[in-house]
């Protein structure tokens, strides 16, 4: 049996409700009546038939105004003004009636107030106590977990009301941090100050708390949330106010907390001017735009209106969603029809397919994100990350000098400044191979963008660490001191593309990432506000353990933005310019020269020498763990013999 449905059909549910509402009406008529001290059935002989037919007349307005439409457990305010409406206009057939049929002196005038009132409370009255009986019956047999709303403004009364028409939380609490608030009633729910919170937990047996403050700037949210922290409860909370007004989400979808409110980071409003400076009505180009930052550049060039956007990325599946993702967007914005979107599958090192490409399209911009960018992983295949990282930034940005691109944009990364890994020298010497270009007076405007972490992009931390805590841990951490700058990806997105537009060439911006945070003590933001207890020496009964596993392969303790100490402003509050010193281009193509050769005979020692030499401050730890380092190299032949445990030599290549 279903607990939210009687077991009849539709019809015959609307039928006993609209005979049910005979009786009321008539009961009503009666009880007026009684109050005045008339007898109901001496006004006159007719009066029971005139006045049935009345109320005949009043269950068939009530059924043409849709209120046998709604379903008894989800009646809401809506459906009290139809009440109101309906009662209203059965009074109405009442006095027609009197008048026609009966004579004045037979009945008193104020019967029809009296009926009204009475009608209204029969009528709408019977609907609240038998939809308040049906939640109590489903309750009964279902019980809801009770849960507090934090913030009792319109978004918290949406959620309340969304909440009690379901099935799954009870809410049994507010807590508002307005002092006019505390104390008030809302949706028959009282309001309580942030420090009753621990009372409400415990009197209630509360596990998790709502937040209803999709209005709250990150840093109002942070502070929020820290107060949460070490209750024993799971936070979560209602979609921010954008999404629900655009129509994305409901505001009774609760899910988890986004990081970005742990950082407490508010966006600043982008300058529509920078934006749009080098996208709007321009073709647009943007490599590896199936990775997370790539994608998340297409979907806001997209909104800018280019006249163009190539898409190029090596991954096809990858490529196939968000080219089908961008096709939607496109579809639902204003003038998007005249945008056009294409795909192309293909690899940043190919100079011919680069070449053709920008030429055949007449690319103005291109966004360079195409890189390997896990630490772990160049680490262990070294020469790829080379050829990808390296060569595929020369050979795109050489491309794009000669097929007369206006504006080249680099995605870099903080690890490129003074480097312990192979993926983070070959981002620097990418950026030199940039800035050498530029300062070459090319007539391409060459620059690069180099910031932290992105929340959310592939390889974060955050969906693993929500991963390992949902699975009951432990939660693995590095080291106990690692710190990492963090930035959200559409954030990063609007920076990059606001960067891009103040370049003058060879520019190496820097996004202003806030302070950095110790990935320990995200990790346990994340136990606590998931309404675990970690579990480690002061707490031997926690739920989550935290385990460190060590440094990986070439992976720092502490990140760095710049390589010098001279930065300027720009005309953005999170954009700043480094002026860092760079090879000149013949010091460049020389290693250049000598680094090719060194990926064509997989010699791993010279393309480390290479490396430390072109970077600065590059370091690269020992105990590289590519498999390619078990081959041995002759340095006087063009060939690769591979050298066994037992001393047999087996020529490879020649």
């Amino acid at each position: 049996m279903n607990l939210y449905t009687v077991p009849l059909s539709r019809t015959v549910k609307q039928m006993l409700m609209m005979l049910a509402d005979c009786v009321m009406l008539g009961l009503a008529l009666w009880l007026s009546f009684a109050l005045l001290g008339m007898e109901f059935f001496a006004v006159n002989e007719g009066v029971t038939f005139y006045f049935a037919l009345a109320n005949i007349a009043s269950v068939i307005v009530f059924l043409r105004i849709g209120l046998y439409r709604a379903i008894l457990l989800y009646m809401g305010l809506q459906s009290g003004f139809i009440v109101l409406q309906g009662v209203t206009i059965s009074t109405g057939l009442l006095v027609a009636t009197s008048y026609f049929f009966l004579p004045s002196a037979s009945y008193d005038n104020a019967i029809f107030p009296i009926y009204w009132m009475i009608s209204l409370l029969f009528v709408g009255g019977s609907r609240f106590v038998a939809k308040v009986a049906l939640q109590n019956l489903i309750q009964n047999f279902r019980p809801k977990e009770p849960v507090i709303i934090y913030g009792a403004g319109s978004s918290g009364m949406q959620l309340v009301a969304a909440l009690q028409n379901g099935d799954q939380y009870l809410p049994v609490a507010f807590v508002d941090d307005s002092r006019s608030l505390i104390g008030s009633t809302v949706h028959g729910i009282r309001v309580y100050s942030p420090g009753a919170l621990l009372d409400l937990v415990e009197n209630f047996s509360v596990r998790q708390i709502l937040l209803a403050i999709p209005s709250a700037t990150h840093v109002e949210r942070k502070e929020i949330l820290n107060r949460l922290e070490h209750l024993p409860v799971h936070v979560k909370t209602v979609p921010d106010l954008f999404d629900m007004v655009s129509g994305k989400v409901g505001v009774d979808e609760i899910r988890d907390i986004d990081i970005e409110d742990l950082l407490g980071r508010d966006i600043v409003p982008p300058n529509p001017k920078l934006l749009g400076a080098c996208i709007t009505g321009r073709s647009v180009m943007v490599t590896g735009a199936a990775g997370s930052i790539g994608s998340e550049l297409c979907r806001q060039i997209l909104l800018l209106k280019p006249s163009r956007l190539v898409l190029l990325d090596s991954f096809e599946y990858g490529l196939y969603t968000v080219e089908n993702e961008l096709l939607e967007t496109k579809a639902s914005i204003e003038g998007g029809e005249h945008i056009e979107l294409i795909a192309l599958l293909g690899n940043v090192g190919n100079p011919q397919l680069m070449e053709h490409a920008m030429r055949r399209f007449a690319v103005n911009t291109v966004y360079h994100v195409a890189a390997y960018k896990q630490v772990p992983m160049v680490e262990s295949n070294i020469i790829e990350g080379v050829q990808n990282n390296i060569f595929g930034t020369l050979t795109s940005a050489q491309a794009a000098e000669k097929t007369g691109v206006t504006h080249f944009v680099l995605i870099s990364t903080d690890k490129a400044v003074r480097p312990t890994n192979f993926m983070g020298a070959t981002k620097r010497f990418a950026e030199q191979v940039l800035q050498a270009m530029a300062y070459n007076k090319s007539k391409t405007c060459f620059s690069m963008v180099r910031f932290g972490n992105v929340l959310g992009s592939s390889g974060s931390v955050v969906p693993l660490f929500r991963r390992q805590i949902s699975l009951g841990g432990p939660v693995t951490v590095t080291h106990p001191e690692v710190t990492r700058y963090f930035m959200t990806v559409q954030e990063a997105a609007q920076l990059v593309i606001q960067a891009g537009s103040m370049a003058t060439g060879g520019d190496v911006f820097v996004l202003d990432m806030n302070e950095p945070i110790k990935i320990v003590d995200l990790a346990k933001k994340m136990v606590h506000l998931m309404g675990y207890d970690v579990k480690d020496e002061n707490s031997y009964k926690g739920d989550i353990a935290i385990e460190y596993t060590g440094l990986r392969a070439g992976e720092k303790l502490y990140e760095e933005l710049l390589i010098g100490e001279s930065v300027t402003g720009t005309e953005h509050p999170k954009i700043m310019r480094a002026e860092e010193e760079a090879l000149s281009l013949p010091e460049l193509e020389a290693l250049i020269g000598r680094l090719q050769v060194a990926c064509k005979r997989l010699d791993l020692n010279q393309i480390r020498e290479i490396l430390m030499a072109a970077v600065d401050g590059f370091e690269p730890k020992e105990g590289a763990t590519d498999p390619l380092w078990h081959y041995e190299v002759s340095a006087t032949e063009d060939k690769i013999e591979k050298l066994d445990a037992d001393g047999k030599v087996t020529t490879l290549y020649k």
